[in-house]
């Protein structure tokens, strides 16, 4: 009964005609050696199994874009697995870049609000939110040093352990590690962009820890010469955690 079960909920592998569709459109899929191809076709199969990808505002998504867009998310998953779609249920894709209202007290005890335009969003148990046209323009200038898919993926992998902190969920040993050498690049680059310094890295690494994994995530797989000359300790926890970059 058991292995009933599992063959019954295991998903189907996706079509060889989309997967080469979604090959010919999403480079870092071009990039891989066959071994990853193959780990990151069963990961889009299984993603496109298990969640729900709705795109709002009027826009239509074609199969290809779906797969495209699964695979996109699959990236930061090559070696950490299946595991990591783990926690939430929804994918929600937008045209273009789309405005949520924020309200936050500050320290003073007064109330500010106002909207935030955001090309993408990570809810901690809910839905990932991208713009299709930044992931669209991710793919036709793959090495600019952004990856939004990329970027939203990292923050649900930070908090699956409960923890929305710069730092996923990793052995002890290389827990402890990468949490000092991540805190460490992250003060010195934020004490940098601080004092009025232009870093080749994007300055909104320095809004926080987790955004700082967030946006060297996405150089991992965007620009990882550029991140390994800027952040070596960065980059070598990185390319342990995500594997060599497509474009290394």
């Amino acid at each position: 009964m058991i292995g009933w079960l599992r063959r019954r909920w295991s998903p189907e592998p996706i079509d060889p005609e989309l997967w080469s569709a979604v090959r010919g459109r999403l480079p870092w899929l071009a990039a891989l050696d066959p071994a990853r191809d193959a780990r990151l076709a069963e990961l889009t199969a299984r993603f496109l199994h298990e969640k729900t990808i709705t795109p709002l505002a009027g826009l239509a998504l074609d199969p290809v874009q779906r797969a495209l867009l699964a695979a996109s998310c699959c990236l930061p998953l090559l070696e950490f697995g299946a595991s990591g779609l783990r926690g939430w249920s929804q994918l929600l894709v937008y045209p273009e870049a789309f405005r949520v209202n924020r309200s936050h007290v500050d320290a003073a005890g007064v109330l500010h609000e106002g909207e935030d335009e955001l090309i993408g969003e990570a809810w901690d148990a809910g839905p990932l939110i991208l713009s299709w046209a930044d992931v669209d323009a991710d793919c036709q200038d793959p090495r600019a040093g952004l990856c939004v898919a990329v970027h939203e993926m990292a923050h649900k992998l930070d908090v699956l352990d409960g923890e929305l902190d710069g730092t996923p969920p990793l052995p002890g040993a290389w827990h402890r590690g990468w949490a000092r050498d991540f805190q460490a690049a992250y003060d010195a680059f934020a004490e940098r962009v601080d004092a009025g310094e232009e870093p080749a890295i994007d300055p909104y690494a320095a809004e926080s820890p987790e955004e700082f994994f967030a946006v060297a995530s996405e150089y991992h797989f965007s620009d990882p010469h550029l991140l390994r000359a800027q952040m070596p300790k960065v980059a070598a926890h990185l390319e342990r955690f995500y594997g060599t970059s497509p474009f290394a």
